[in-house]
């Protein structure tokens, strides 16, 4: 279940305290023994030396930032599998598709994605300003 990406939560039945991480760990240490499976050496070492929390909360955020964009590349590869599989399936459906502009298959370019970001955190400090000046002479009401 976990290997094909769902979340899970392990709870002890008795206690009701939660059991995930060290279920967890205890599967990353079963894969460990198995020469060909495990972290390597050098991530186990700094997984050692994060002990601090703060080092351990980013370590947690990084890892979970490189996992993401692990899957996200994961599925574009196998969105470009499906595509040539589609080509060579039926290779003047495709051509047509290419010549016709078919973009309804074709995943948003990442620069598409970065201007949509960017116009959005623009709205949002619009709204912050505007939050702000109306906040203002509230304040001063207030104070007066």
């Amino acid at each position: 279940m976990i290997r094909d990406g769902e979340e899970v939560e392990v709870r002890d039945a008795r206690t009701g305290k939660d059991l995930t991480r060290a279920v967890l760990t205890q599967i990353v240490m079963e894969d460990a023994r198995d020469a060909s499976g495990g972290l390597p050496t050098n991530v186990l070492h700094q997984l050692v030396m994060a002990s601090d929390r703060a080092t351990s909360e980013f370590l947690g955020w990084y890892l979970n930032s490189a996992f993401d964009l692990l899957r996200k590349a994961q599925h574009g590869v196998q969105h470009g599998i499906t595509d040539a599989r589609r080509a060579v399936v039926n290779p003047l459906e495709f051509v047509r598709g290419v010549f016709s502009g078919g973009a309804e298959s074709a995943p948003p370019e990442p620069a598409d994605d970065v201007e949509r970001l960017r116009r959005r955190v623009e709205e949002l400090e619009a709204r912050l300003e505007e939050l702000s000046r109306a906040r203002k002479p509230a304040a001063r009401k207030r104070r007066a």
